[in-house]
């Protein structure tokens, strides 16, 4: 399987733009979420959000079933919205997709309720909780411009930054 869309490597402008909502569902969005369920599953990852493919508009996958034999669970979720959170908090080693090979500890609420549009265009709505809570937060976060590492100690997230320009580097090279 070829990975249908190229995902953005930080820094990129387009990385920390915030992201327009979702006006109405056409089939073009759909392909999109499509293509970037493939492209999610290709790199592996369990979360994408459409800035990470260079579209600025409110959209989501996720799938968090890591284990072995278990059925997926597909997420799409267009203009999605935290409605509620838990004080209660929890802290994961977050990476992205976009800062490939780097993590980092992110403390964030441990539960989360999320109000969203599914592929078909109907509201949804569920209480999240564990690594699908910390997955839909990250994701949320990239439709604001937000990164995992902006959570960071400057200094850490500068070195991070200048790890992935060099990558790019490499990249553009080769």
């Amino acid at each position: 399987m070829i990975m249908k869309r190229p995902i953005l490597i930080h820094p990129d402008p387009r990385l920390k733009k915030v992201c327009t909502p979702v006006a109405d569902l056409s089939d073009d969005l759909r392909q999109l979420s499509d293509d970037m369920l493939e492209t999610m599953y290709h790199a592996p990852g369990i979360g994408l959000a459409a800035p990470q493919v260079g579209v600025l508009d409110r959209l989501i996958v996720l799938d968090c079933v890591k284990e072995d034999g278990a059925k997926p669970r597909p997420l799409v979720m267009f203009n999605p919205e935290i409605v509620a959170a838990s004080d209660d908090q929890s802290v994961y080693e977050e990476g992205c997709l976009s800062i490939p090979d780097q993590y980092a500890e992110v403390t964030r609420p441990a539960e989360v309720e999320v109000s969203w549009l599914d592929r078909d265009g109907n509201s949804q709505k569920e209480v999240f909780r564990d690594l699908w809570a910390t997955c839909v937060q990250h994701e949320i976060d990239h439709l604001d411009g937000k990164l995992f590492i902006d959570y960071l100690k400057p200094l850490r997230r500068q070195l991070i930054t200048r790890k992935m320009q060099k990558l790019k580097r490499e990249r553009t090279r080769t």
